[in-house]
């Protein structure tokens, strides 16, 4: 490696680490917000950064925020894309998995709880979007295009609607 090469490679890894103090507490709050968990979050915000490391362009310094937030927003819709619904269910509402048939019914009865609950409580266009994505496992890009909304509105109600259930089932 020759000198100039080295040297681009610490300055960049100067500035990427300068963009992580900067941006990292707001980039986790939003990955946190999206996906309910620390240890995903935390995952996806490492990503972007790593991703970030491997480009050979960072992004313009007036876009740097917008660009990170962007990353992480679509980290973590990437994220729930790749989700199955069990996994949802499971991450969202802490249910334990186990092969106890007390246990099973106990969780069944629970998706019955957060069913009537979504049905009962969340108002339209919330009620559908959910129901699409969790009883016909939808991916978010076809609830989009069969509703005909935006996908990140799809996103937005649907993360609401979750939000909405969490609370609920939590208090």
């Amino acid at each position: 490696m020759g000198k100039t090469t080295l040297t681009r490679s610490l300055e960049r890894k100067l500035l990427v680490q300068r963009l992580f103090r900067q941006h990292y507490s707001e980039m986790i709050h939003l990955a946190r917000t999206l996906l309910y968990t620390d240890e995903e979050a935390e995952d996806v915000v490492q990503d972007v950064f790593v991703r970030l490391m491997e480009l050979d362009i960072l992004p313009m310094a007036e876009k740097t925020r917008a660009y990170l937030l962007t990353a992480v927003r679509n980290g973590c819709m990437n994220r729930i894309k790749q989700k199955s619904v069990t996994e949802q269910v499971k991450n969202l509402y802490s249910v334990e998995t186990d092969t106890d048939s007390h246990n099973t019914a106990e969780h069944l009865a629970t998706i019955d709880a957060i069913h009537d609950y979504a049905e009962r409580h969340l108002k339209e266009p919330h009620r559908t979007i959910f129901r699409l994505r969790f009883e016909e496992d939808l991916k978010l890009k076809d609830i989009a295009q069969r509703l005909n909304m935006n996908l990140k509105t799809v996103f937005k109600y649907l993360s609401q609607s979750i939000q909405s259930v969490q609370n609920h089932f939590r208090n």
